[in-house]
């Protein structure tokens, strides 16, 4: 359900917002239309007349704290560029207040709701991540370079080196062939385009069950088979770092502020679950000991064969070809369990999994722990028809010690063993109104299973899979900083 919050200007007629305005807008909220309406015949007939108040700003923001707060201070920033500009303030939305379920993230179920509200009066819907950076002036300077009566589809191109899983080996004879936007830099459709797709989605409601990598599949829809536009690069938009002497012709930028908010969670504080089963003991797990299990303080092998060796332990869940619901929930007990050490947060992970433990106590460092946090890739099932989000396993799935009790007290639990843990997770903690948080620096796949441009502004946390690939030199080459060790072992608060 979509919030009626006059706070982000809902029912403004015009494409802007006076924040003195809000009590006055809310009061004449009645049929949802304004008398200040502006008419089609009114429009700006040149280009050149182009306000920033036409332009909508949606900040694709979460409902994390940390979240919040980084998405604020964006806002905030926009809304003091305005004024330095001496223009009227564009609408600022933060895309977690806009619903009720977690499927807003995936952008196209809220089409609908930008036409409705946007549609006649203004003429771009721009998004940005929390951590781009804009100059209004620039971008405002650079979409009065297209017409917005016609359909546009503008940003950061990236496309795939080779056909991958992730994008269920799409375009899988010409990869490059198709440009899907780098969300960073920001992104944004013209009133037109945003208008025709959500008439059809309200005639042809989204169907698809899986939403994987958000950017692509957004692209793909847009593109429609080729009935709809292609993604147009704009060279402005730019995922350089803010401080970089380079971003002169910049209008977007990403925040140089790597994720660490204080003091790095000490690894003393974060239990180490590895999941694994009698037939990788001696394949994935040496790959671990060689790589990253050194980066721990607290960590425990678990499998349905205890292999004093290693060691493993048998959770007594026997091992399954699918899902592995059971030997997760198993995990999540014996975590609150006085077997094991208490620790503030839970990690668990594949046994194939490659992952830099410092980077994680950087990023940890973020979010508060007292809260009920799980953080990860973020996934979704369903989300066109109001279903769930989850965190998929392969990358690695964070758990802060009151997630763990807030999901077993409820009472959640696997339907079977071998169900799939990661879904019925989100499934549980749908139920009980957490919201799964998102990082890109988790990764599902391999790194040749993602654009260059979009790793090259990463200081990437995980990736997954040995699949044709030298796993020790993947973590060498992506994972392995010692420059991350240095500033963790000093205690210091430097940069990544």
């Amino acid at each position: 359900m979509l919030s009626k919050s006059p706070r982000y200007g809902h029912s403004v007629a015009k494409c802007f917002l006076l924040l003195s305005l809000v009590p006055f807008i809310a009061a004449r909220e009645d049929d949802g239309q304004s008398k200040t309406k502006i008419h089609d015949a009114d429009r700006p007939s040149s280009e050149s007349q182009l306000e920033l108040r036409d332009v909508v700003f949606v900040i694709h923001s979460q409902r994390n704290s940390y979240h919040v707060q980084q998405a604020e201070k964006l806002r905030t920033d926009l809304l003091q560029q305005t004024r330095a500009l001496q223009q009227s303030a564009p609408v600022i939305l933060l895309l977690h207040t806009l619903s009720d379920t977690e499927g807003t993230w995936s952008i196209l179920p809220l089409l609908p709701y930008f036409s409705s509200h946007f549609g006649k009066n203004c003429s771009w819907i721009m998004f940005l991540e929390e951590d781009t950076r804009v100059s209004l002036e620039k971008s405002h300077r650079v979409l009065r370079k297209f017409d917005s009566r016609k359909e546009w589809f503008l940003g950061k191109p990236l496309h795939d080196e080779e056909s991958t899983i992730i994008h269920h080996y799409a375009f899988s004879e010409n990869p490059a062939a198709f440009k899907y936007p780098d969300f960073s830099a920001g992104w944004a459709l013209s009133i037109p385009l945003v208008n025709r797709l959500a008439n059809k989605i309200q005639e042809d409601p989204l169907k698809s069950d899986f939403t994987i990598d958000l950017k692509h599949e957004v692209a793909l829809y847009i593109w429609e088979d080729g009935k709809g536009p292609r993604l147009t690069a704009v060279p402005e938009f730019c995922t350089l770092s803010e401080q970089s002497p380079a971003t002169q012709h910049c209008a977007t930028t990403v925040s140089s502020r790597s994720p660490l908010c204080g003091q790095p969670v000490k690894s003393e504080n974060i239990f180490v679950a590895v999941k694994t089963c009698k037939k990788f003991h001696s394949d994935r797990v040496p790959v671990v000991k060689k790589t990253w299990e050194k980066q721990t303080k607290l960590l425990e092998y678990y499998s349905d064969y205890a292999d004093p060796s290693i060691p493993t332990i048998d959770l007594g869940v026997p091992n399954t070809e699918r899902g592995h619901c059971g030997k997760t929930f198993a995990i999540l007990r014996r975590y609150l369990s006085s077997a094991v050490p208490k620790t503030d947060w839970l990690l668990i992970v594949d046994d194939d999994t490659l992952i830099s433990l410092p980077r994680l106590q950087a990023l940890l460092s973020c979010y508060d722990s007292s809260e009920p946090v799980c953080l990860g890739e973020r996934y979704g099932y369903g989300l066109g028809q109001g279903g769930y989000s989850y965190i998929t396993g392969g990358g690695g799935i964070v758990f802060s010690r009151e997630a763990v009790i807030r999901l077993l007290a409820s009472g959640c639990k696997c339907y079977s063993n071998d169900a799939p843990d990661d879904m019925v997770l989100g499934m549980c903690l749908n139920a009980l109104r957490v919201p799964v948080t998102h990082s890109p620096l988790f990764h599902q796949a391999r790194p040749e299973d993602y654009a260059r441009d979009f790793l090259a502004h990463q200081t990437p946390v995980s990736f997954h899979k040995h699949w044709n690939i030298d796993p020790v030199a993947v973590f060498n080459k992506w994972l392995k900083d010692d420059k991350h060790l240095d500033v963790l072992q000093k205690g210091t608060k430097e940069e990544l």
